[in-house]
């Protein structure tokens, strides 16, 4: 989400991080677990919720211009302000990288091509409202993105259909999105939320032979709150969303869906309590029903226990069930059950959390490699559910100030299996460590993260372990300027984030930024 609104791609399923810029983002809020019961399809595993900045007070400009290794530049501008009831907010961002080859010599499907793969980013954000009196405000917010991206395929001309790997193969794709909220207190204890949002995603895709895939998402939303006390919140909500597609490669029905949602969350003494409830109806899924209840109790100063129990589903994508040689129109769509409970301690300088999680999912969607268990015809996978898969793990988390020392551990552990086959499911590790540490004391502010990922399986082989270490600095030399560095895979490991596509390597970045708060 970007400020409460679904973004995305249609026809991927996935968001496009790398087109928000962060001199616009004021803070990124996540809600773990499943959270279709509030947010509908695909808040299967959790939700992340990006706010942008909104203009408060004196002019606020900041901005970066950074440089490095691969012919790597970035930067960003942004001004931010408020005054006689208005606010206002304005960002420009570009990043740019020659990159490497995408994927490794001896590839599985033969896509190697040893030219490097680069990119180009434009962001644009803008952002405006009117206050008339306190508790009342109106809004309109436009994304923007261009991404420019090079990468490697392979076509298959006539006369012997062979693939061919030697042309450059492009990824171009802009995205437009625009919101119109209003929010505002409408009667005692009761606060409404309309907002209406406009996304489209134009990509165009290929070598010599060039694909297009126009998606649009319209969502519109109508949101009323009751607070009848500080302790008490109830939540109803309905939520209409349309999905529709235009391709050179393949046609698709549009998608309607309409949503209610009606939730509630209390306190009583040490006791917390949430329970939602949400009922969808698809005009290709038919209804759907989730529901989430949770609960948490103060047991002791600064100690706290909670336990959520929860269903969710997913839809496939347009590119899950059309895409050619890929899709397939008989994909069911996922559900889940989940069950979590956790542990939390909170003091002055230290933070701990503890979370155990059990997901039962039904017909998970992902890539079928084994070309058996495809359609006839697929030659390089397809589109597949695995009927019964168990997602199981635990999760630590901590966090320790030390004088002018900050000590971060993160631990992992998970078991994911296809309950049928009992093998565990691709891309995920069955472990995973981040610990950092940073040191900060007058202008001066140094750190280091080290990121350990286990084995993970993918299309029929071992990918191996590896270790990165990444390390950064900034020193404060005037009150609104600094200069920045980072080094990222300090050791130059080689490793494959997915099988026979490569990693990036070391990478180091300089960098001056600006910060001019009340100007």
């Amino acid at each position: 989400l970007i400020d409460g609104v679904r973004v995305g791609s249609a026809t991927l399923g996935q968001t496009d991080l790398s087109a928000i810029s962060l001199g616009q983002v004021e803070r990124i809020e996540i809600m773990r677990g499943p959270g279709s019961s509030l947010y509908g399809a695909d808040a299967i595993g959790g939700v992340v919720n990006i706010v942008t900045r909104r203009g408060e007070g004196a002019t606020y400009v900041h901005g970066t211009l950074a440089g490095g290794n691969h012919a790597s530049a970035e930067g960003y501008a942004a001004v931010s302000g408020a005054g006689a009831g208005f606010d206002y907010a304005l960002s420009l961002s570009g990043e740019t990288s020659n990159g490497v080859s995408a994927v490794l010599p001896g590839d599985l499907f033969g896509i190697y091509n040893p030219d490097d793969d680069g990119f180009s980013r434009y962001g644009l954000q803008l952002a405006g409202g009117y206050s008339w009196q306190p508790g009342q405000r109106i809004g309109l917010s436009y994304n923007a993105s261009q991404n420019r991206s090079q990468f490697d395929s392979a076509e298959y001309p006539p006369p012997n259909f062979l693939p061919d790997a030697s042309p450059d193969f492009r990824n171009r794709t802009t995205t437009q999105l625009t919101t119109l909220q209003y929010q505002g207190d409408v009667a005692t204890d009761w606060v409404a939320l309309l907002r209406g949002s406009y996304q489209s995603d134009r990509l165009s895709s290929g070598a010599n032979f060039i694909s297009r895939y126009d998606t649009t998402r319209r969502q519109i939303t109508a949101q009323a709150t009751w607070t009848p006390s500080a302790q008490h919140q109830v939540v109803g909500a309905v939520d209409l969303l349309t999905e529709s597609i235009t391709s050179t490669d393949f046609s698709a029905p549009d998608r309607d869906n309409t949503g209610l949602v009606l939730g509630y969350t209390g306190r009583f003494g040490a006791q917390k309590l949430q329970a939602d409830l949400r009922w969808d109806h698809n005009s290709v899924y038919d209804n759907q029903t989730t529901g989430k209840l949770g609960w948490g109790m103060d047991v002791a100063p600064g100690w706290a226990v909670r336990a959520v129990a929860g269903t969710a589903f997913r839809a496939p994508t347009f590119n899950d069930l059309y895409y050619p040689d890929y899709g397939v129109v008989t994909l069911a769509p996922e559900r889940s059950r989940s069950i979590e409970a956790g542990l939390n301690y909170q003091a002055e300088q230290t933070s701990v959390a503890a979370t155990a999680y059990y997901n039962k999912v039904s017909d998970l969607i992902g890539y079928q490699a084994d070309t058996s268990l495809c359609p006839p015809g697929f030659s390089f996978g397809c589109a597949g559910n695995t009927a019964r898969a168990v997602l199981q793990g635990i999760t630590l988390q901590g966090l320790q100030q030390w004088s002018n020392f900050q000590f971060t551990l993160a631990l992992d552990w998970l078991n994911a299996k296809d309950q049928d086959t009992h093998q565990t499911l691709p891309r995920r590790a069955a472990n995973q460590q981040t610990f950092a540490v940073d040191w900060n004391e007058g202008p001066w502010k140094l750190g280091g993260t080290v990121l350990r990922v286990s084995t993970r399986p993918d299309a029929g082989v071992l990918l191996p372990a590896y270790a990165l270490l990444n390390l950064n600095a900034r020193y404060r030399f005037e009150r609104d300027w600094q200069v920045e560095a980072r080094l990222q895979n300090a050791f130059d490991k080689d490793y494959q984030p997915a099988r026979d596509y490569q990693d990036v390597g070391r990478q180091f970045w300089v960098g001056l930024r600006y910060d001019g708060r009340g100007l």
